[in-house]
């Protein structure tokens, strides 16, 4: 796959402070790339260098093979939509979408031509004499989105678009910037900290903290097999449960309970006595008739149920832990009871206790 953005060695400090560190990225032509993590860990720092909002402190940066590192962002070749749609109030929907285009200097029937195609994709034809007073929340992120496209790039950058929004219509432009991304085709590099927004949009995700990259894949890789402690907490929602214990003989061992690994593909070779921490996500857990065919078959405790529709989340003791269980939404379970689970230890996580990386 050919480069659309390099990120070679990027430092960026504030004062003694080290925003990004050593950072390294590399994104595919017409790639769907987010940068997921919470609040404070770099990812809208790096795409505000990636766009040239903020200076680098060293390393470089490359858009379709050019060194612009230090280019204006004018000169960079991407567009951007910003969290708060930042549209200018006295101006028409099509007034905001031409501004950018007058002021290059653009054709007169070529921001026409733009304009109408924007329009068109974004489904805001019928907007385009009103002013951004007179529009919806989902509207006015349309315009901005809008307000990007008409730029005729290569590459989008996206800053947290959808926060402003109530549930119902981040879903829905969601799914309209998926289908957006299959249509066009550029390359979008997308910040967030929903980790449903991520896993849902990304080709790859880049999973941030701390200035670094946690780890770099699709979503089914950071879902399945997460390289280390933090990305498993931070991806599923519920998290993961986790058990402290010890790795002995390919079996995991906490209190009185044991769980043979057997399936379990290991990352790093084992040692024996190693204090180790497992992973079992809440929706793998099975329960009911599911039960007899499980490998590893034990009691847990009902402490609280907690009907979602859909599904029902179940709060247990596993033993002396706290351990949740995602159930059907139509299971009929009540706090008190002692529910038969199931768990299958190759779907499972491990993670060395100390270094916190997986095993």
């Amino acid at each position: 796959m050919t480069n659309s953005i390099e990120i070679k060695n990027l430092d960026l400090s504030f004062g003694a402070v080290k925003v990004l560190q050593d950072l390294n990225l590399n994104i595919g032509e017409g790639e769907f790339l987010v940068l997921l993590g919470s609040s404070g860990c770099g990812k809208s720092t790096l795409l505000n260098c990636i766009a040239g909002l903020l200076e680098v402190t060293d390393g470089q940066i490359f858009i379709k093979g050019n060194n612009v590192t230090w280019a204006e962002p004018s000169e960079r070749g991407i567009g951007m939509v910003f969290q708060s749609y930042a549209l200018y109030p006295q101006m028409t929907v099509k007034g905001n979408l031409s501004f950018g285009l007058k002021n290059a200097k653009v054709p007169k029937d070529e921001i026409e031509k733009r304009v109408a195609r924007a329009a068109e994709i974004l489904q805001i034809e019928a907007l385009l004499d009103r002013k951004p007073g007179a529009l919806s929340g989902g509207q006015r992120q349309r315009v901005a989105i809008g307000r990007a496209l008409v730029r005729d790039v290569d590459v989008f950058l996206f800053d947290e678009p959808l926060s402003n929004l109530d549930a119902k219509l981040r879903v829905d432009l969601r799914v309209e910037l998926k289908r957006l991304h299959n249509q066009l085709q550029n390359t979008m590099v997308y910040v967030t900290h929903d980790q449903v927004e991520a896993m849902t949009l990304a080709d790859r995700i880049a999973v941030m903290k701390g200035g670094k990259i946690m780890q770099l894949g699709t979503p089914d890789e950071i879902y399945n097999q997460p390289r280390n402690l933090y990305v498993a907490d931070f991806i599923g929602s519920p998290s993961m449960n986790f058990l402290e214990g010890n790795l002995e003989g390919g079996a995991f061992k906490v209190d009185d309970m044991t769980l043979p690994m057997t399936g379990y593909d290991f990352a790093a070779p084992q040692t024996a006595g190693r204090p180790a921490i497992v992973g079992i996500r809440p929706e793998h857990v099975v329960t009911g008739e599911l039960v007899r065919n499980a490998p590893l078959q034990f009691e847990a405790d009902v402490d609280l149920v907690e009907p979602m529709g859909s599904d029902t989340l179940v709060y247990a003791k596993l033993g002396q832990h706290s351990f949740r269980i995602r159930m059907d939404g139509q299971a009929r379970v009540q706090a008190g009871e002692v529910l038969q689970i199931g768990i299958d230890p190759a779907r499972a996580s491990l993670f060395d206790k100390a270094t916190e990386d997986r095993l």
